[in-house]
């Protein structure tokens, strides 16, 4: 008998023919979160098992973060063949616990002499003779005990959900617009969810953004990388481009000039990093530059597409989720961004693509942009 976890997947169950791609894919990102704590990663019979971890707690909560995986059950394992010796560790595994319960057995391994109904029954039996404290339940039980014949019994009372969603990197890779604000760990989470691979760009305008301000992006960008194994963050010089725009652009439609800018040199990183796709926190109507207007006019700088998946969300939406995820603290800190930097008294929010335009052709965006790329610094977080 011992004691290991048991990694239940969800969606990639559904995945027919390609469902051995992504198993492949969901055991390694499971094999990396696990990494710090030594012991034994396999696929077997629709689970994934570890074992022979030196914390199996701080193990489980690395895995729960891991997408793809949809619960972890904090298992024993013992041989099939006494079923007495099964009840009994049952009987253990229920003794401390009060309030009703139920036992659910899958019976994975049909020549088992007992059947399904059978096990529940003369497992629960010998719980109720031997537990005082506990009663039945089948419908809304306190507490279930799960029962897996398979090579091995599995015996299972505490679980823990994951994060669900599909294995990072098998379903190719984007560019995530990283900000210190609430909304865009939170959108760079939810496209990872999907299977998506994300790198960050980040746009610093020295010294009207502090150093303090580059470090809580990087903060926030190793949260998610505990989600996304990994995030390379290109870090952009953007003091020149805002000055120019500042200095150059008429101020109502100075915010909009800045967010192309982005937009373009946010393309050219992902072009640098193979990505295939832009990620933004916006949502629509949240501030003047998320107006349908607007965006039409963001994205009309750059050829690739750009996912914004927090574009219905309320505010409060996406700070429940920014909780659950741990990035809601790091981006309360007040610390600036660039986007604070030159804020206009009365932006445009209906704004012509073709006055757009006629504003930011001042500028020269070809050698700002080619500066500003010249000046990036990669961070491997």
């Amino acid at each position: 008998m011992r004691k290991l976890l048991l990694v239940r997947y969800g969606e990639i169950f559904l995945k027919g023919l390609n469902r051995p791609y992504f198993l492949k894919a969901l055991v390694e990102r499971v094999r990396h979160a696990t990494s710090a704590y030594g012991g034994n990663v396999w696929l077997h019979d629709g689970r994934i098992f570890v074992s022979d971890v030196t914390d199996m707690e701080a193990c489980a909560s690395k895995i729960a973060r891991v997408f793809g995986v949809h619960s972890i059950c904090f298992a024993v394992e013992m041989e099939k063949d006494s079923f007495d010796a099964i009840c009994d560790q049952s009987v253990e595994m229920m003794r401390d616990l009060h309030g009703t319960f139920r036992v659910n057995a899958r019976r994975s391994d049909k020549k088992y002499p007992l059947d399904s109904p059978k096990i529940n029954a003369e497992i629960g039996e010998r719980i109720l003779r031997r537990c005082a404290q506990l009663k039945v339940d089948l419908h809304h039980p306190d507490h279930i005990l799960a029962v897996e014949i398979r090579d091995f019994c599995y015996l299972y009372v505490r679980i823990i959900p994951g994060s669900g969603g599909m294995p990072v990197g098998t379903n190719g890779k984007a560019m995530l617009l990283l900000s210190g604000g609430i909304d865009s760990p939170v959108a760079g989470y939810l496209i990872a969810k999907r299977g998506v691979k994300i790198s960050a760009v980040h746009f610093h305008s020295y010294p009207y953004t502090s150093d303090r301000a580059k470090e809580k992006v990087l903060d926030l960008a190793r949260i998610l990388s505990e989600y996304a194994c990994g995030i390379k963050v290109y870090i952009v010089p953007f003091t020149e481009i805002q000055m120019q725009i500042h200095e150059k652009c008429p101020e109502e439609y100075s915010t909009l000039i800045m967010r192309r800018f982005m937009m373009r040199i946010a393309q050219n990183c992902a072009e640098l990093d193979r990505a295939q796709a832009l990620i933004t926190g916006e949502s629509i109507g949240q501030v003047a530059s998320q107006t349908m207007e607007a965006l039409q006019t963001t994205n009309a700088v750059v050829s690739l597409p750009v996912f914004r998946p927090l574009i219905g969300s309320d505010k409060s939406d996406i700070i429940e989720i920014a909780e659950k995820i741990g990035t809601f603290e790091t981006s309360s800190l007040p610390y600036e961004d660039c986007c604070t930097v030159f804020t206009p008294r009365h932006p445009v929010t209906r704004p012509k693509p073709d006055r757009v335009a006629a504003a930011e052709s001042v500028l020269d965006a070809e050698e700002l942009i080619s500066k500003a790329m010249a000046g990036i610094e990669i961070v491997q977080v």
